[in-house]
């Protein structure tokens, strides 16, 4: 293998599960080199095999200008890749600790499969160690190989927004790092191929995967601070979104908002730092202190439209609610730890009877994931409330009248995105 990976006539890579993350990056590499996308899922490979990507992430020309690219669920077709790029989910399990079962069976995969002189990248999220300390020993436990004596590893944390337009792989710096100095250099000359805006050679992996970690925890930890303003300011009886705005006047204010915190990512990723954080002996206050409040913004959300229905002495019980949303995030399909659904369950354990509608929802999806059944079209003239808790551009192009047609007389809106004006909805966050 030469010097200069990008320029190497053996250089063949492989990307180890076609998600939100996997996909366009198999995508880009697939421009300009021999690429093998594998993922478990043969309904996925099929899917994309069929110029189709149900994640919405990549487009059909997309997938036809990346000409290099294979998909494929057979591990057969990675055999002469000779870099391998891990970005398979690292979710949290019901305990809400770091669930590394797809990080460790796709290690064992690559590590069946490992030469000397490959190479293999991680870029799932995972608490600071991980790459070194787990995955690397099986690599060499699966092949008979050494780290940096036969193979090198190294760490890229993902930086994919799903649902963004703008902000795109192509166009997000990109954070690299090796477990030798060779190996840092090669992996970063590797993805400045396909990232024009350019990348950042951390010192060490250890230092990349925690600069991944901290991002979202940062962001979770804002939008905590935004969540718990909110509540006291509801109590206060002033409008939490013209406060914000005000402030936002001085320059150095950050545009947080409240909300619900859901997703792959914000909503877990500081759970993989806190579990390394007790690993060490040290228990972390402030970043659980965020995460026990953003989880429980749901059920907070429920009762203010409880409250609310009370207040105009509207039935609670049998009451009918629309909840508009179902997603973690506008404009991107995924369901995935998404936090609309605690507002749901409390609304039911309530007696309300909740229906919901999501245009970028697979109905079947829904059912499967979350037991909700989706309503296609809502019943105009129907509703006590609604629920408008996604703010998917469908919703955002409707405006007031066209939302509140669903309602009955006197119903309630509770615009929990900051979708309409002040004085358009009847109940904001």
């Amino acid at each position: 293998m030469t010097n200069d990976l990008t320029h190497s006539d053996e250089l063949k890579i492989g990307i180890i599960g076609l998600g939100y993350v996997g996909l366009p990056l198999a995508v880009e590499f697939g421009k300009k080199f021999p690429t093998v996308g594998f993922d478990i899922n043969p309904n996925r490979i099929a899917q994309i095999r069929e110029g189709q990507d149900h994640t919405r992430e990549v487009s059909e020309a997309e997938l036809r200008e990346s000409v290099n690219l294979t998909a494929t669920a057979d591990t057969a077709d990675l055999k002469e890749c000779t870099i391998f790029i891990v970005t398979v989910p690292t979710p949290i399990d019901s305990s809400k600790r770091p669930d590394l079962t797809p990080l460790v069976r796709a290690s064992e995969t690559v590590g069946g499969l490992l030469k000397p002189g490959d190479m293999v990248i991680y870029e799932s999220t995972v608490f600071p160690g991980a790459t070194e300390e787990i995955c690397a020993p099986i690599l060499e436990r699966l092949s008979g190989l050494r780290v940096n004596d036969d193979f090198t590893v190294g760490y890229s944390p993902e930086r994919i927004n799903p649902g963004d337009k703008d902000r795109r792989l192509p166009n997000i710096v990109k954070v690299t790092s090796g477990s030798t100095p060779e190996a840092a250099n090669r992996i970063d000359a590797l993805y400045s191929s396909i990232i024009p805006v350019g990348t950042h050679k951390a010192a060490s992996i250890r230092v990349a995967e925690a600069a991944k970690v901290i991002e979202n925890t940062q962001r979770d930890l804002n939008i905590g601070l935004m969540n718990e303003l909110a509540i006291i300011f509801n109590r206060l009886g002033i409008d939490t979104e013209a406060v914000l705005q005000a402030a936002g006047t001085k320059w150095n204010f950050l545009p947080f908002r409240p909300g619900l915190v859901g997703g792959h990512c914000i909503g877990v990723d500081p759970y993989y730092l806190t579990h390394k954080a007790e690993e060490i002996g040290y228990h972390p206050q402030i970043i659980l202190a965020g995460r026990r409040l953003n989880d429980g913004m749901g059920a907070y959300v429920a009762e203010q439209l409880v409250k609310a229905l009370i207040h105009r002495e509207a039935k609670v019980k049998g009451a009918r609610v629309l909840v508009l949303g179902l997603t973690f995030k506008e404009n991107c399909p995924d369901l995935r730890n998404t936090r609309v659904i605690d507002a749901i369950r409390k609304l039911e354990e309530f007696g309300i009877n909740v229906d919901v509608h999501d245009p970028w929802v697979d109905p079947e999806e829904a059912q499967a994931e979350l037991g909700v059944s989706m309503v296609d079209t809502p019943e105009e003239n129907s509703y006590d409330a609604i629920l408008l808790a996604v703010a998917h551009s469908q919703f955002r192009d409707s405006g007031e009248q066209e939302l509140r047609k669903y309602g009955r007389d006197g119903h309630v809106l509770y615009d929990l995105k900051y979708v309409l004006a002040v004085d358009d909805s009847d109940l904001r966050l």
